[in-house]
């Protein structure tokens, strides 16, 4: 069983695709997950902002680094060739 990552390299991580198209997919309890895709906008000391375009309306939503740690939200870092790259929990 690998020990999970420390907080601030999940945020090191996220801190090089700033400006990156992202997917994420969030638990929201009681079997509702919502999955959308978005602009990762902005990284700060305890959390991270993810600026959503749905219905032609801009939202800006906000993660902890310990909803990643615990997997409660779950990101994928969009690539131009059509791929993505999981930001992961377990060992780096």
């Amino acid at each position: 069983m690998s020990n999970p990552r420390p907080i601030a390299d999940i945020k090191k991580d996220l801190e090089s695709f700033v400006g990156s198209k992202i997917r994420l997919k969030a638990n929201r309890g009681r079997n509702r997950i919502i999955e959308r895709e978005g602009i990762l906008e902005s990284i700060y000391p305890n959390i991270f902002v993810v600026k959503l375009e749905e219905r032609k309306v801009e939202r800006r939503v906000s993660y902890s680094y310990a909803d990643v740690l615990t997997e409660t939200v779950e990101l994928f870092i969009c690539d131009t060739q059509d791929s993505e790259i999981r930001i992961a929990v377990g060992e780096s």
